[in-house]
């Protein structure tokens, strides 16, 4: 299955799924669930803090298409937030795709990503790596796949148009 432009949940749960199951990627004898809020943010309270929140950002390459003009672009620059916790045997993740505008209409009409089961495998990957160092103490930190990610390039990335750059939420200065 190739990249689409479409915004696809359960892309993400069943690959989620598919990785604890199969590849036991968090094997601790827990039970993980993937949650989607779309208007999460990366700010933890001191009271969810104390609850066991943790916060992990990705940037990541994804497609999109203006839902007025039809016009697509692909950006390497894509944020995604995951929020996560693990309380008793029961862990959650809440994950956040952040949107982006389209140049030529320049309007305020967002539209979310679509991704590749590639990349949504890497970004989990890079998640679970997370998970296993600060819910388990696990320093395997095998980063989850960085190695064959090749450097796509796009357009260069406009603060404007990406909701995360709006939202300070961005990986534009992680170079």
């Amino acid at each position: 299955m190739g990249s689409s432009t479409e915004w696809i949940p359960s892309l993400w749960t069943e690959t989620f799924d598919e990785l604890l199951d199969d590849d036991n990627e968090l094997d601790y004898g827990d039970s993980w669930t993937l949650n989607f809020n779309y208007s999460q943010t990366d700010e933890i309270t001191k009271e969810e803090r104390k609850r066991g929140w943790k916060v992990y950002t990705h940037c990541g390459f994804g497609k999109f298409q203006c839902d007025f003009c039809d016009k697509t672009w692909s950006s390497a620059r894509v944020m995604m937030l995951f929020r996560y916790r693990l309380r008793g045997d029961r862990g959650t993740v809440i994950m956040r795709p952040f949107r982006q505008a389209c140049r030529s209409c320049q309007g305020d009409s967002f539209v979310l990503p679509g991704f590749s089961k590639d990349e949504v495998e890497r970004a989990l990957l890079r998640l679970f790596s997370k998970i296993r160092k600060n819910c388990y103490d696990d320093e395997d930190d095998s980063d989850g796949g960085s190695a064959g990610s090749q450097k796509v390039f796009t357009k260069p990335h406009k603060k404007d148009l990406c909701e995360g750059c709006r939202l300070g939420i961005c990986c534009q200065d992680e170079d």
